[in-house]
């Protein structure tokens, strides 16, 4: 009886050995997959979400909530509570046709990485701008590049650097906001002047 029971605990060790060993594989395969995921934050996700939709290589944008400590969190309370989380967008990409480094250039642009009150119009720590690395190689561009944009304005960029660890997809009624109410995201981004600050931060 004792041999079988011996018997069993081993088999049972070695099946989970091996299904460690393909998990692993598995993972490691990740990083030949045609599409990638990067994260960041830039203020209102609405907006984020249309600029990055319309870049060439860029399969899907979502809206959605990363950064801090709370499960599942809503966007109320995001915005009104103490979550620690950011309004952030992930990007779904074709490696073959875009890669890291232009997504971050493209992110620059469309923010004010000097603002440390928020952006633009939207006041508050769930609208501060956050590049989000997943690697070492990640957050070295980051750091890159935030370097030269000091250098060229003169200035000290406040835009967080933190190692993404898992993103929460917001409410089904923000995906693609621009979309479905054209009129009233119109109406909120020129009321927010968002356009006109980044003329002027990035075509002065």
């Amino acid at each position: 009886m004792k041999k079988i029971i011996l018997y069993f605990l081993f088999c049972v060790s070695l099946f989970y050995f091996q299904s460690s060993l393909v998990a692993g594989e598995l993972k490691t395969s990740t990083d030949d997959l045609k599409y990638k995921k990067v994260y960041f934050a830039g203020g209102c996700f609405w907006c984020m979400e249309e600029s990055f939709e319309k870049k060439e290589g860029v399969i899907q944008v979502n809206s959605g909530y990363s950064g801090g400590d709370t499960k599942n969190p809503t966007y109320e309370e995001v915005t009104y509570g103490n979550t620690g989380h950011f309004e952030v967008i992930e990007i779904i990409y074709d490696k073959n046709k875009i890669n890291f480094k232009d997504l971050l250039d493209h992110f620059w642009i469309n923010i004010d990485p000097f603002d440390s009150r928020g952006q633009f119009c939207d006041v508050g720590y769930s609208y501060r701008s956050v590049a989000f690395y997943q690697t070492i190689d990640q957050k070295d561009d980051i750091k890159r590049s935030i370097v030269k944009l000091e250098k060229k304005f003169n200035k000290k960029v406040v835009t967080f650097i933190r190692k993404f660890d898992e993103f929460y997809k917001a409410e089904e009624y923000h995906q693609d906001y621009y979309k479905k109410k054209f009129l009233n995201y119109l109406k909120y981004k020129n009321a927010c002047g968002r356009e006109k600050k980044l003329n002027k931060i990035w075509k002065s």
